[in-house]
């Protein structure tokens, strides 16, 4: 397979932001857009979304609030959902 160059000239800050976001996914910058060409080339068009599994706010809170819950031994615990939903039937 024989290689060449792509130069381009782009912002610093999205550069440094996509390295980011790429070496949290494991890739390369060389590797991301070959795999974003690869695919453009497959679906004829731009060809999907690679992001990260960020929750939404309201999510967060949830996730905040039930780690908190865990950690203090006086919040309510239930042994099975059953009981769970009768509690939250009350």
């Amino acid at each position: 397979m024989a290689t060449t160059n792509l130069n381009i000239r782009i912002d610093k800050s999205v550069k440094d932001q996509a390295e980011e976001v790429f070496n949290e996914l494991g890739l390369n910058m060389t590797t991301a857009i070959t795999i974003f060409l690869r695919s453009a080339i497959r679906e004829r068009g731009i060809p999907f979304a690679l992001k990260l599994d960020i929750p939404n706010e309201t999510t967060a809170r949830a996730i905040d609030e039930g780690q908190k819950m865990l950690s203090d031994p006086t919040s309510e615990r239930y042994s099975s959902m059953d009981t769970f939903k009768a509690a939250l039937e009350e």
